[in-house]
């Protein structure tokens, strides 16, 4: 069984040949507000046709790290490219593959609909005779049609949200980033946003930044969960459910990352399986207590203590055990 590091293994959801056809790649990405690291090292690969959950508590540095991924924000390190241009050297070339909606969206409410979609549009260079039909596709997928000739204003929150959708996905990006694309909504608008969603994960690949578990869950192929800076669980929901489901696989964060990419001979783990860095999900001998012979192997190898987490069976209890909330200050009597 080979241990991947945690960039080979987080660039591979299903298929090795994905590696070689990214929609987005951020490699080592880190920013900083003055003497605190907001993100720190974090490196991100989506594969085309994958809808990727970007979940944490609030101030994890996911806005941060989509501002970086957007170009609104640039990095102290780290780069990123879409489709493979790089965003730094060529941003305009690179930002032509990608569609954004923020968590407000960039609306201009004393137009309409279409007028709207139009100036969009020209912001992107469509060529004028692919204009029309640019517009009525963007109001079709996002089921706009009967509120085309109406002031954004005069519309609810829902639709809204569907005009701000329209406008990241009018020209036909490689790569969607939608930052809280349900928030304030109703459940009913919940539901429509998300069925748009799926059906944009069928041609594009997006990046869903949510606090909603259930939304991953229901909309996402593969999950990314940041804490404090740092990227702490990035795989896809279906490996998650097959190790969550299975009794032999634990979770364990290692001090240091084993250094070596082939299991050794007389290991107390059958294998190791890297979902972020530091973190692996590991399969024990059926002999083996993990607790304490695990935790000796891991000392004497050198990776320092180890944090083995109980078993864990949903998303929720996953978030939970990943991202612990700061323990409450002291106060003095």
């Amino acid at each position: 069984m080979i241990a991947l590091n945690a960039f080979e293994k987080l660039a591979t959801p299903s298929e090795a040949s994905a590696v070689n056809c990214l929609a987005l790649h951020a490699q080592g990405l880190s920013r900083r507000y003055g003497k605190h690291w907001a993100v720190k090292n974090v490196d991100i690969c989506l594969p085309q046709r994958q809808v990727l959950g970007f979940l944490g508590p609030n101030g994890a540095g996911k806005t941060t790290t989509l501002q970086m991924l957007t170009g609104n924000l640039a990095p102290h390190s780290g780069s990123v490219s879409l489709c493979g241009v790089d965003l730094i050297r060529a941003p305009q070339k690179a930002k032509s593959h990608l569609g954004y909606l923020p968590e407000i969206a960039p609306l201009y409410k004393e137009l309409r609909v279409t007028e709207y979609l139009r100036w969009v549009a020209r912001l992107h260079r469509i060529p004028r005779a692919l204009e029309a039909h640019a517009i009525d596709q963007a109001l079709e997928r996002c089921k706009l049609t009967t509120v085309s000739t109406t002031l954004i204003a005069h519309l609810s929150k829902g639709f809204q949200q569907r005009v701000g959708i329209a406008q990241a996905i009018i020209h036909e990006p490689d790569v969607i980033i939608l930052d809280e694309p349900t928030v304030g909504l109703d459940p009913n608008q919940i539901r429509d946003i998300r069925t748009l969603i799926r059906e944009l994960g069928q041609t594009h690949s997006l990046i869903i930044s949510t606090h909603l578990l259930s939304e991953v869950e229901a909309v996402c192929d593969a999950v990314l969960i940041m804490h404090q800076g740092d990227m702490v669980f990035n795989d896809t929901l279906e490996r998650f459910n097959q190790n969550a489901l299975n009794p032999c696989y634990r979770l364990v964060r290692f001090e240091k990352i084993p250094p070596f990419t082939e299991l050794p001979q007389g290991l107390p783990f059958k294998t190791l399986y890297c979902v972020a860095p530091h973190l692996f999900y590991v399969s024990f001998l059926e002999a083996i207590e993990p607790q304490t012979h695990f935790t000796q192997w891991a000392l004497e190898s050198g990776l320092g203590p180890i944090h083995l987490y109980p078993e864990i069976k949903t998303l929720e209890a996953l978030f939970s055990a990943l991202t612990p909330p700061p323990p409450e200050p002291r106060v003095s009597p």
